[in-house]
C-alpha cells in the first residue's frame, strides 16, 4: 500500500471544489451549482477508490488443483477508467493481462480488480502498467508475466492540442514474456494484436 495521507474533511473539499467554481468565473451559489460541490466529492470518491484498496489482497487467494496447468493463462480487453496525474482528466481504456503459472491460478475476476485498484488513482499510464505488472508477478511468482495497456487521454483530447482518434499503446513484459519470442508472439497474437503488431 502507498503511504498513507493525512485527508482532508468532506467539508473541506467541498469548499475546495466552491473555489474552483468561482475560479472559473461562476457562482457556486447559483441554483444549478448549490448540489455540485457534494456531487464531485461523491464522484472523487469513486474515482479515486483504488487508494483505500490493496491489490495484492485480491491475488492472495489461489487454486493448485489446475492438473498441472503451466500454459498461458490471458484475460483480454479488461475496460477501465482513471485520471491523469497532471490534469485530472479522464484517462479511458482497456487492459490485456497474462500470465504464466507455475504451481497454481488465481481466479480471473481478481486479475480485473487489480486492473481496478491501480487504475482508480492518479496515474500515469507507463506506471500504472507497470504496477500491475509487478504486482502480479511478485504476488503469483509465474514464470511470467504480460500486461498491455491501449488507452485514450482526454488531457489530449480536450485540452492542448486538441487531438482525437490517438490511442496510447504500453507494455510490460516480464520473465518469459521478455526472453522467449515465441511466449510474447503468442500473447500478442491472443490479444489480437493490431494496435500492438510492432511488439511481436
Amino acid at each position: 500500500m502507498d503511504a498513507q495521507i493525512d485527508r482532508p474533511t468532506k467539508e473541506q473539499a467541498k469548499e475546495a471544489v466552491k473555489t474552483l467554481l468561482k475560479w472559473a468565473g461562476d457562482d457556486p451559489n447559483r441554483e444549478g451549482l448549490l448540489d455540485t460541490p457534494a456531487r464531485v466529492v461523491r464522484a472523487y470518491e469513486e474515482y479515486f477508490s483504488g487508494y483505500r484498496e490493496d491489490p495484492r489482497e485480491y491475488l492472495e487467494r489461489t487454486f493448485e488443483e489446475v492438473h498441472g496447468y503451466d500454459e498461458m493463462v490471458v484475460l483480454r480487453d479488461i475496460p477501465f477508467e482513471s485520471h491523469c496525474e497532471h490534469h485530472l482528466a479522464p484517462i479511458i481504456g482497456k487492459v490485456h493481462v497474462a500470465y504464466l503459472p507455475k504451481n497454481r491460478v488465481v481466479g480471473i475476476s481478481k486479475l480485473a480488480r487489480v486492473v481496478g485498484a491501480f487504475s482508480r488513482r492518479l496515474q500515469v499510464q507507463e506506471k500504472m502498467t507497470a504496477q500491475i505488472a509487478d504486482c502480479i508477478n511478485e504476488t503469483l511468482n509465474p514464470d511470467g508475466v504480460g500486461v498491455v495497456v491501449e488507452a485514450v487521454h482526454h488531457c489530449m483530447t480536450t485540452r492542448g492540442v486538441h487531438t482525437h482518434g490517438v490511442s496510447m499503446v504500453t507494455t510490460s513484459l516480464l520473465g518469459a514474456f521478455k526472453t522467449n519470442n515465441d511466449t510474447r508472439a503468442e500473447f500478442m497474437t491472443v490479444i489480437g494484436g493490431n494496435s500492438v503488431r510492432g511488439l511481436r
